[in-house]
Formats: C-alpha cells, structure tokens, sequence
C-alpha cells in the first residue's frame, strides 16, 4: 500500500472520529493479523516453577497487547507494540534455554523489548500458532516502523483522541477536547478550548463529529513556521514550480543539485495529482520532503557505509563496550547473553569476556569477586555466533579478560573453535609476518580474540610446541593505582594454555610502558590496555605522541574499577588522542553513551568510522590540546535556530495534568577549544508544537572531530530538569538548511512522533 493510501485511510479514520485500527494500515484481511486480534492462551514462563497460562490478543487500536490475568483487564497488563525490539522463534532466550526442554523448541517464542524491561518469554500450544504469533507481531511491528514521520504523527493524535473518547461513540464533546488536549501535552485555558471548539462544531450539536473533527485536527496541526517558507518560496501562482523547489533546494538548503533532482523530489513527494502533474509542489508535499530522509539533518549520503574501509584496522574508531555481559551495574547486576546480543545490535564490534573458573570444568562469565550473576561461556560464544554480523559485516574483537585455570583454558579454546567455525581467525592472513594490520574489508565477517600470546607471531608459521607456560595477568577488575615499580613487583603470574594463546593473532595484549618503549619493541599486532585516568593523563600531556602511537598500534581503553554504578567517562579525549578501542558500558544510558552513539551514527552504523587523514599520517604534528595552523584547523562557524518541536512524549502518563515545559540545549564535543554549548529559553505547558525561534552560535576549530548533540529536556525550577529526547551526530554528517531531528529515549531508541525542527547554517569565517 502507497504512502498516500496510507494518510488517505488516516484522514478517514478521522473522519470516523478515529474509530478504525490505525496501525492496521495495509495489513486488513490478513490471516495472521486476524489471528492475532481473535488472540489466545499462551504460557508466560519466569522459572522452573513460574510457568502459568494466559489469554493475549491483539487490541482494536492494532498498537497494544493485552494479556488476561485472573485480576482481569487492568491497563498495567498491556504492551504496547512501540516498545517491542524484536520477536525471537524458538528457546533463543536465557529463560527458554534455562527453563524449557529442547522438545519444546519450535512452540517457544520470546518477546523482546527495548530498554531494560525483562524478555516476555512464552510457549504456544503448537509449533503453528508460535509461528503465527511471530509471523503476525513481526508484521505489525515492521508495518509500524515503515510508517513514514507524518504518517507516526496522524497515528499518535488518533491513537490519542481514542483514548479521550471514553465512551467510544466516534463524538467530542468539550469535556473530551480538553482532556485529548492533555493527552497530546498542551495545556489551554478554558477560553481557548471553548473557542476552538465552537470554531468547528459548525452544526452547533455540542460535539465534534466527522467532518468537524477532522477541521479541529488541522487547525491543531497546522505548522506556521512551514506556511512561512512556502509563501516565500512559492511564486508560481501560489505554489512551488519546480525552478522554485530547485531555488529553495540551492539557496536555503544549500544543496548541489539540478532542476531534474527537484523534479524527483516532486514525484516522490507530492501528495495531489494534479500539481505532480504540474511538477508543483503544495505546501503538504513541501512538508513530507522536509519529515523524510532527504529533509533530515543526517546528510543521507552518509547513511549506508560511505568510508574507504581496505585502511589498517588501527586507521579507525571502533565501537567498543565494556563489561559486556552486564545489564546493569558491576557490583550485583545480572549477566547474561542478552547483554552481549544488544550490544552487537547497536553495532558494538568490541566485546568483553571476562572470564573463570566454573563448575563441571566449564568456564563461567561474570564479574569476579562481587554478586554479578555468572553465564557460561560457551552460551555467551553461541549468543556472538548468531548475531556477531546481523547489525555490521566488519570484524568483531572478543577482548578476553582471563582468571581460568589452564585446563578451564582449553575449555574455552574448544568452545571457541568448535561453534565460531570458519568466523573464528586462527591463523595470520598472509604468508608473512604482518608489518600492518589488516583492514575491515580484508577481515570482514571474521572473529578476532584479544588477550595473552605465549609467543611472537613468528610462531604460527612455524611450528611451535610450547603447551603452557606463565604470562602477566593484566587484571582490569582489580584496577591497580600502585606506580610502574609497584606494578612490576605485584604482577601476578597466570598459566596460559597453548590452545588459547595460539587464538590470538592480530590483538596481543602487552603492557605499556612508554611511547619509546613501544616504538622500538612493540609489533603492530601487540596492543596495550589503558584504565581511563591513564588514558586521560596520556591524552592530555603527551596527545601528539599518543596520536602516532595510534598510527600504527590499537589501544583499548577501558573505565576505571571505581566505577560500581557502570557509569561512563568521557569517550571524546580518547578518541581526540586517535585510541580506537573506547570501551563503554553500554548497559549504562547518559550523555556519554549519546555521545558514541552519535560518532557511530553515520558509515551504515557498521562500529567503524575512520579516523581524519591528520591522525593517519606521520607527517602531521596534531595536538588537539594546543592548536596549531594544520590540515586540522578548518574553521567554521555554526548557526542553528531552533524553530519549534512536534509532540514531545508526555513524561508522567499517570498524572494527566502534567504537561511539559521544554527548552532546547545544543551542545557541541570535540578538542577543548570546540567544546561549547547554549540553550534556549523554556515553554511553558506545551509539548504538543512549542516554538522558540532561537538563534545560537558556535565556533569550531577541528570540524573533523566535532559531535553536535540536540537535547530536549523538561524545565523545572525546584528540581533537576527531566530529559525529554536527544540526537547526536558528528559535525561533518550535518545538513544545511530546514532541517527535521529525530528524537531518541535515553536508551537511543527513536520516540515514533516526536521531533525538531531547525535551520543550519555551516558558514566559513
């Protein structure tokens, strides 16, 4: 079904006082569709003994599934499709594999959900209907998600105004504005209210119906700031010709294009046929430009993987987690192979293992000497099997923090080799001893270890038969602050096995000593750990060094033990200094986060970004700390007005009378001479469609390593201000011109109807 169709049967349903299913769209008639909303018994299981039988249909708003319990309807026992991450066929869950039996296998299914709400992990009553299940809720989910940002729009206020009709008869009554009003996060006086709706009850009934409820959703959702640059834009009798689109597309967006592209634009958007016809645009066609993927501020170009990726693995940012296995915090959080499948889902191409000792001789991960629950190893291999390529190709590292006993050692040796297969490198690339690393092409689809190596590389092409014998424990856990000589002295000794060693190839974990002690004795397939106060101190009095370091080395840096709560440090003085490997909990949701969340945002999402051309040559004496004339210094100033944002999520859904106050901060990460932020003033009672028409201004000096960060957050004079929404990406990834912003939930989820709208403006001094 078309776009257009789809708004078509919004504005009908409309009509119909938002009666009919909006997220139904396309998809009536359809047998599993049907087969959900008829529903049926399905049993919830949470343990051995916890397995209990409920009712679970899909509700008439085609968006929320209820689930019957004998405390019968209660709105707690509801879902709503929005919050679902994906739908798992078959025990591909820690419960299912934990509690069910492998007979079971194909009527198990598991409802996963963003965020840190716990798996809904069910069995159906045959291996049709668990299929029907996931067939039919993997539809209306994907259905949702193609939803195009008017269509989410249109959705969000029926969905709204359906709430507000309490007694469902497809009218409004005064009573019912005033509460939909709320739902939708505007306060109005009653005045305003009245006015409104008498302005469409033009049968004077006293309610709202059909025809006048689709007048009040318009005059709601009418978007001056839009009608402004249409009539300023639009001189070819009232509407945009295609030489006025291609006007607006050169001067204001600032974009290269032809009067073909604007043609393009035109058929791709256009909503009336006869203006297509015309190649005009109206002024709704100049909307659904500006809310797709062309209107938003990501440049699309930047979208999918756009960056040379044959450059040696050290030549790039990679997205790196830390304590991968926790889901919440370090001292008594619990672990699991969820952890590790959300991480690589997100993009992480740097996971940890940490690694000891379990019973029955099967190695165990969890966080040693605290309350952390432990998961073994070989689920957690499994878990990085099946999903290590879904969200990226390009290689993934297991960084292995080992505490095993040698025989525990081969264990995980065995494991590794026998379910990684092919995926698992065990042998260099070439026929030669590597001068440098490969590159993500070069080692695409492939799983890389990280840890201790009992030998130089030169030993995998000859055979050597060494079977155990003592390295260093670099133990990250115990996070060490004794100096150097201290360090040496207290270095334990752990008993390697030849089987694990040999999996190391290209990631040798070394200890670092100095830059020059690197530089005359470290090969480039040996990398050094940094703890982040090491790392920070590097990267603030010796960055250059650190830098060239870099150039042909991998580090990996790594949060500080102190940190019991998983919260994060700042990942941008790491990469400024050119380390790769910034590992962050990602379990963990804040500013930090947003902000390697954003780096990885362009290049496809794949977990690999390339490093600017400055921090690749030799030839060039970068300092991000003290800025010298260079490649580097590109200086541009930045303009953003904040026009206005479109429904903001409310953030107390219990307290009806709550309405958002919001203001917009901007805030730009980079070298210390780019960092900088400003805000605007703040809304009072308006969610729904605020505007601010706020100018602010920015200097950046090193545009190649600037990250701009939209944050939305709800102003509170007594208290701490409450985030509303955020969007980060890299400086260079930004569009000129009127421009939309997705909003995002703290844990980097997009919010379906929320957004921004603002003007760039990327300007040379």
């Amino acid at each position: 079904m078309s776009e257009d169709q789809v708004s078509e049967n919004n504005t009908q349903e409309l009509h119909e006082g938002g009666n009919r299913n909006g997220a139904h769209k396309g998809l009536e008639g359809d047998a599993s569709m049907q087969f959900l909303t008829k529903g049926g018994d399905l049993t919830k299981v949470k343990s051995d003994k916890w397995k209990k039988k409920r009712f679970y249909k899909l509700m008439e708003d085609g968006e929320t599934v209820w689930k019957e319990t004998h405390k019968g309807i209660k709105k707690k026992h509801t879902f709503s499709i929005n919050d679902i991450d994906s739908v798992r066929l078959g025990r591909q869950s820690e419960g299912l594999k934990k509690y069910t039996d492998s007979t079971m296998e194909d009527r198990c299914f598991s409802i996963i959900f963003k965020g840190k709400r716990n798996n809904l992990d069910l069995i159906a009553s045959s291996k049709e209907d668990a299929k029907k299940w996931v067939t039919g809720l993997d539809k209306v989910i994907s259905n949702m998600q193609n939803l195009n940002s008017q269509q989410k729009s249109e959705h969000w206020i029926i969905s709204c105004m359906r709430k507000a009709d309490k007694n469902g008869d497809n009218m409004m009554t005064l009573k019912e504005v005033k509460s939909f009003m709320r739902q939708i996060n505007v306060e109005v006086d009653d005045t305003y209210a009245a006015n409104l709706f008498k302005q469409c009850d033009t049968s004077k009934s006293g309610t709202l119906e059909g025809e006048e409820i689709k007048q009040f959703y318009e005059l709601l959702t009418k978007r001056p700031e839009i009608d402004v640059i249409y009539t300023k834009f639009a001189r070819s009798g009232g509407q945009m010709s295609a030489n006025d689109l291609l006007n607006f597309l050169q001067l204001e967006q600032r974009e290269a294009v032809t009067l073909d592209d604007a043609v393009k634009l035109i058929d791709k958007y256009e909503p009336d046929p006869t203006a297509k016809q015309n190649k005009h645009m109206t002024k709704d066609g100049l909307l659904k430009y500006l809310t797709h993927l062309e209107g938003l501020i990501l440049n699309p170009t930047h979208i999918g993987v756009y960056q040379d990726m044959r450059q040696p693995l050290n030549h790039y940012f990679i997205s790196s987690s830390h304590n991968t296995y926790l889901m919440l915090d370090q001292l008594k959080g619990p672990s699991s192979t969820e952890a590790y499948i959300k991480a690589l889902l997100k993009g992480c191409r740097c996971v940890e293992l940490d690694c000891w000792d379990g019973q029955n001789g099967e190695p165990v991960i969890y966080h040693g000497h605290t309350l952390t629950s432990k998961v073994l190893f070989k689920d957690v291999i499994q878990a990085i099997k099946e999903y290590a390529f879904k969200a990226s190709k390009y290689p993934v590292i297991l960084s292995l923090e080992n505490h095993c006993s040698v025989e525990q050692q081969k264990r995980m040796a065995h494991h590794m080799t026998s379910i990684l297969g092919s995926a698992l490198l065990t042998r260099p690339l070439g026929k030669e001893i590597p001068s440098r690393l490969p590159s993500p092409e070069e080692l695409m689809g492939r799983i890389l270890v990280k840890g201790k190596r009992l030998n130089k590389l030169d030993a995998a092409f000859n055979n050597n038969t060494d079977d155990v014998d003592s390295v260093s424990e670099e133990d990250e856990s115990a996070d060490a602050k004794q100096d150097l000589q201290e360090t040496k002295a207290k270095k334990k000794k752990i008993k390697l096995a030849k089987e694990l060693s040999d999996l190391v190839i290209y990631c040798k974990s070394v200890h670092f000593v100095s830059f020059e002690h690197s530089r005359n004795n470290q090969a480039c397939y040996e990398m050094a750990s940094y703890k982040e106060s090491k790392a920070k101190h590097l990267a603030e009095e010796s960055a250059t060094e650190f830098i060239h370091h870099n150039m042909d080395k991998l580090s990996r840096i790594y949060p500080a033990g102190t940190r019991t709560d998983s919260s994060n440090y700042n990942p941008v003085t790491m990469w400024n200094a050119g380390c790769q490997i910034v590992a962050l909990n990602f379990q963990t949701y804040c500013k930090e986060m947003d902000f390697n969340q954003g780096r990885f945002l362009p290049n496809g999402k794949c977990g690999y970004i390339l490093k600017p051309y400055f921090m690749r040559n030799p030839d060039f004496q970068f300092n991000p700390n003290k800025l010298t004339e260079g490649e580097w210094l590109k200086k541009k100033i930045l303009h953003v007005m904040v026009i206005s944002a479109q429904q903001l999520p409310k953030l107390n859904k219990d307290k009806p009378k709550s309405i958002v106050d919001p203001y917009v901060r901007v805030e730009i990460a980079g070298v210390p001479a780019d960092r900088a932020s400003a805000q605007t003033a703040y809304i009072n009672d308006n969610g729904f469609n605020p505007m601010w028409n706020t100018n602010l201004q920015f200097t950046i000096q090193v545009p190649d390593l600037a990250i701009v960060r939209f944050l939305v957050e709800d102003y509170d004079a007594a208290s701490q201000n409450d985030f509303i929404g955020q969007y980060t990406l890299p400086f260079t990834s930004i569009q000129n011109g009127y421009r939309h912003i997705p909003l995002l939930t703290k844990n980097g989820d997009v919010i379906p109807s929320a957004k921004l709208f603002v003007h760039i403006m990327v300007l040379d001094p």
